[in-house]
Order: structure tokens, then sequence, then C-alpha cells
């Protein structure tokens, strides 16, 4: 496997930072403080402000007896862990929230006991690199008559709020949703994020207090993640947003799924992988691109070095690992489907008339003009151009390639440049 090499540029010269954001973080010196002096995050405090701002709601384990240690120990890692008072308030925010979603989650749940043996039925899970379709992919099977997306404001807010019912969840997700492009502008160009849109795994499964979202944002000493327990939360969740709607057929996505596929269809037998395929020399350097500007967001200490290190050892991993699993049969290949992103680009309607079909569901005229008028309404660049080169980050093309061979050959990705 190729390695990082050579010195990269510190984050602070390469993206520069909002006055206002600037000028919030300085109130920590301007007092003799530091970040977590003004913004505090203590786990006991925010287990008795949840329940506290809920009417004491009784908190059960929705399945997960150990959940409260959980929390607890993801939040000492957060409080250990070098934000800036921006970012600490922003994850404080997220914390607080995620547990009041919890708890109304398993209020629901006890309420109506009959919900947690609803089905999930037959799930569509979108899993692949940044920057191989997967967020296209992912808004276009959405508008499939047939399939639904979570949205962000679902994905936050899944029950009804007893202290603010008249509030549009739409307006409350804002701050974590829009606010993440005004904190650092060029995160737009990386990512949208938008509470009408739909919303990956990882916003869903927050409340679970081991997943992907949190190792996303810091890296976090004495926390860990469990994705059994994460996708057994992931079935939850999606029990009570489904419920009263009538049968359900969900899709969703996040690239941390190529990480614990095994997992995911134990959890989800039934389910569909669609796999979104590359040229590594591409994804590589936009996934380090990517987690380092959201690190940035909360943290003037952010290792891209490291970052580099852990984004190639862990998706080259998972990228030839997906081959491994799928020639062994250690995962059910005709769940599978495969799009490449050349294709998806080339021609979206014919790629996705194919994958729908190798699921059974239907590719109908109204659909096509679906697809055409949302592309239309959504030009590439429209937030301005995410560029990212291998050498940036202490890659070569050559290099990546050579540590996902396995990958690359047995689903046959072409190289690109």
């Amino acid at each position: 496997m190729s390695e990082v090499s050579g010195a990269l540029a510190p984050m602070a010269e390469r993206l520069t930072r909002p006055d206002w954001v600037r000028r919030i973080n300085l109130m920590a010196g301007s007092v003799g403080g530091q970040a977590r002096d003004l913004v505090p995050i203590d786990a006991k405090d925010l287990l008795g402000r949840a329940a506290a701002s809920l009417g004491g709601i009784p908190a059960g384990d929705l399945g997960d007896p150990h959940w409260r240690r959980r929390f607890e120990d993801l939040v000492a890692a957060v409080d250990a862990a070098p934000m800036h008072v921006v970012g600490r308030l922003m994850t404080k925010q997220e914390l607080l929230r995620s547990l009041r979603t919890r708890l109304l989650l398993t209020a629901a749940v006890d309420a109506a006991p009959g919900i947690a043996a609803e089905p999930v039925a037959a799930p569509v899970f979108i899993a692949g690199p940044a920057r191989s379709g997967t967020s296209i992919l992912f808004e276009l099977l959405a508008l499939h008559p047939d399939l639904r997306a979570p949205t962000a404001a679902e994905g936050l807010h899944p029950v009804p709020l007893p202290d603010g019912g008249a509030a549009d969840p739409a307006v409350l997700g804002e701050c974590e949703q829009e606010l993440w492009a005004d904190v650092q502008p060029e995160f737009q160009a990386m990512h949208e994020l938008r509470t009408d849109l739909p919303v990956e795994c990882i916003t869903l499964t927050q409340g679970s207090f081991c997943g992907f979202h949190w190792s996303m944002i810091a890296p976090l000493e004495g926390w860990f993640s469990d994705p059994a327990v994460n996708y057994d939360y992931e079935r939850r969740f999606l029990q009570v947003l489904q419920h009263g709607a009538g049968p359900t057929q969900w899709v969703l996505k996040t690239p941390g799924h190529l990480m614990t596929l095994p997992t995911l269809v134990d959890a989800f037998a039934d389910a569909w992988v669609v796999q979104t395929h590359r040229d590594p020399a591409r994804t590589m350097p936009s996934t380090v691109s990517i987690l380092t500007t959201v690190q940035w967001l909360r943290s003037d200490d952010v290792d891209a070095e490291l970052t580099a290190e852990v984004v190639l050892a862990f998706f080259s991993d998972a990228l030839n690992n997906s081959a491994d699993l799928r020639r062994s049969g250690a995962v059910p290949a005709e769940r599978f489907v495969d799009v490449h992103y050349s294709r998806l680009i080339a021609d979206p309607a014919a790629t996705l008339g194919a994958a729908l079909e190798q699921m059974g569901l239907s590719f109908t005229d109204s659909y096509a003009t679906a697809i055409e008028d949302y592309l239309a309404h959504k030009p590439k660049g429209k937030f301005g151009v995410h560029r990212y080169r291998p050498e940036d980050w202490g890659f070569t093309a050559d290099g990546l390639r050579t540590a996902t061979a396995p990958y690359l050959d047995h689903f046959g990705v072409a190289h690109e440049g």
C-alpha cells in the first residue's frame, strides 16, 4: 500500500475563516479562558436538560441497554477534543438535539409497541466513496414513486415536538444543515446540505451515539463506533418514521456502509446495496478534502497528514474487501447493484433504468421526466468547483491505484486522466 508522502500544507493556508467565525472563536481568549469555559459539554448536564425540555419524559433504552454509557463515553471524548468555540457550540447542539430525538423515538415506540414489529422492507442502501456519484444517485432515486428517502428535516426531527409543535422542522434544521456552509463557505461546493434534501444515514443515526457522524467531525480518544448497534438504531428510527404511512421502501446512503457490509446485510437481510464505482485517484483525494474541511469547521487543530493516512488505509481496505466479500459469498452478490460513475454521468436515465430493473422497480416515462427536470435545475458546479488533486494530499494517482488494484480489477473501474 502506498503511503502519504511529504509535509502537507496546514488547513489555515488552504481555507480562510469568515470573520464572524474568527471573532466568536476569539471570545474565549478575550476572557482569559479556553473554548470549553465558554461552551461546557457535560453528559449529566445534557441528559438532565434533554429530559427537562421534554417535560421529564422517561428515558427508555430503545433496544440498547448500554446507550447511556455510550453517550457518556462520547461526550467525554468530545469534551477532550481540541474544538474552538463555534465547533463546541455546534457539537453541543447536536448532542442535545440527538438526545431529545432519542427520547422522543423511545416514547413513540413505548406508546405503540407494534412499531417495533413493523418490517423495514428491502431498503436500498447506496454505498460508495466521495465523488463516486452517491449524492446525485441518492437524490435521483428519491424521485422514484416507489422509493422514499428521509429528508434532513425528518432525520433531525422525526417525531413531532411537544414543546414546539407549530415550529417547522425544516426551519429548526437549518442550524445543522445550512449553517455548515456559513461557517466555511467552501463546504457548499463539496456537499450541499439542505433540510429538504435526502439525508445520509450518518445523520439518522446520531442518536445511537456510536455511529460515523461523531468520528467524522473530530478525532475522538476513548470512543468507538459499533456498527451492529448503529444499524439496530437505524431500523428503529425508520420504523417510527414510516409508522402510519403504509408500505415503505427506503432508499438510504452513506459512504461508511462500504466499511461495514457484512454487518449491514446481517442487520437488513433483504436489503439492496447499490455500490458506486470511480477511480480512487479521484475519490480518495476528495474524501480527504471533505473530511479535513468538516474537522476545520470545528477545530483549529486539524492533522491533514494523519487524515490522509487514515482515509488511504480505511478506504483502500474497504474497496478491496468489497471485491473479496462478493467473490467469497460472504455477502449475497445477487443483492448488490453496481453503478459506475462514468456511466451515470454520461447517461443517467439508462444507468438508473438498469439499476432499477435489477431491483424489480419500474422505470416510467414520468420518472424519466422527473430525472430530466431535476438535473436541469441542479447543474454541476452550482455552488462553485471542488478542486482536489492527489498531490494536494500527499498522494500520487499511481500509488492510489496500486493500493486499490484488487478493487479496480474486480469491478473493471476505469482510470480517469
